[in-house]
């Protein structure tokens, strides 16, 4: 059945990428089931794309002569979290979405200038309105190339909350329709506390945390950006979460030990819904990092992209961080 829409129905640099990668880290990927792409099963393994071709992309994303077909006529924008890139977050995800028919792009954003490789494989480091104004462009060069009028997000992390400034404050609202968030923060996030605590604002004090909040704040903006109570958070929260006439999709997991609570994602709106991995299936036990991977969520992702043909969402045993 075609789409029918409007239905409804994440020297100095590298002492500051140590001490928060365990919080904002990169997801592991598993394998995706009958996919003729590189089995990706291990941590180690989600690595390998981005070392075999650095800055590249994973195969069959970013294909710029792709023609949405008629069942699935947006293309589908992957965005990355924190110290993660496109290769890196997307393994899994990428050829589940490939696999059903869809156009997928995904972009690395938010590197700090001048990075040298290989820490320039971990992006989302800068301020978010920066990185929403990347997002920007690459959204219009998707729109241009594949002749489409609107495209769907599919975020992770980070990558669930700085779309939304630009959907927000640069005028994206129009061009968005579906917009799927794993592991979402809209109310931040508690769990890199002193990391982040002073990021921004006067020194604290104490000489450990002034150190450190002065690393955060000239090599990672968006980390202070994130905590619960930031003024970034207060301002997206204003006047409701949500744009009118795109609908959200938060898909959470009750393991979450980086956005803290996991419940910050979960906000209430009328073009909203809400999913917990965990609702009829205990045993899943994905944590911040493995829910990209978990072919329970990857399921979800494809019935929120296209509620009108829902596929059979699995439940199976899903162990934390690693899958």
């Amino acid at each position: 059945m075609a789409r029918r829409h409007g239905d409804r129905t994440v020297g100095r640099g590298v002492v500051a990428v140590a001490a928060v990668l365990a919080v904002f880290g990169a997801a592991p990927a598993t394998a995706s089931a009958a996919s003729p792409w590189d089995r990706i099963t291990t941590l180690t393994d989600t690595f390998m794309p981005v070392l075999r071709n650095p800055g590249g992309s994973l195969p069959g994303v970013n294909d710029w002569g792709c023609t949405p077909g008629a069942e699935h006529p947006e293309p589908v924008i992957l965005v990355h979290g924190t110290f993660s890139d496109q290769q890196i977050n997307w393994g899994a995800m990428a050829p589940r979405l490939k696999d059903a028919g869809y156009c997928v792009y995904a972009l690395d954003y938010g590197v700090n200038p001048g990075t040298p490789w290989p820490l320039s494989a971990f992006g989302g480091l800068t301020r978010m309105q920066d990185s929403a104004q990347e997002l920007s462009v690459f959204v219009d060069k998707v729109l241009a190339a594949s002749g489409a009028q609107k495209v769907d997000f599919v975020g992770h992390s980070q990558g669930t909350l700085m779309p939304n400034y630009y959907v927000k404050f640069l005028g994206g609202a129009p061009t968005v329709d579906e917009y799927v968030s794993l592991a979402p923060l809209w109310n931040g996030t508690d769990a890199v506390g002193p990391l982040t605590a002073g990021a921004g604002t006067a020194a604290q004090g104490d000489p450990v945390t002034d150190a450190m909040t002065a690393l955060m704040d000239e090599y990672c903006g968006a980390c202070a950006q994130m905590t619960a109570g930031s003024p970034f958070i207060e301002k997206m929260n204003a006047g409701g979460t949500y744009a009118p006439g795109v609908e959200y999709t938060n898909i959470m997991t009750r393991y979450d030990g980086t956005v803290v609570p996991w419940s910050s994602g979960y906000v209430e709106g009328q073009n909203a819904t809400n999913i917990v991995v965990q609702d009829g299936c205990p045993q899943d036990h994905s944590d911040h990092s493995s829910l990209v991977a978990s072919v329970r969520a990857q399921a979800m992702v494809l019935n929120a992209l296209d509620p009108a043909d829902p596929v059979p969402v699995p439940c199976v045993a899903v162990q934390p961080f690693s899958g």
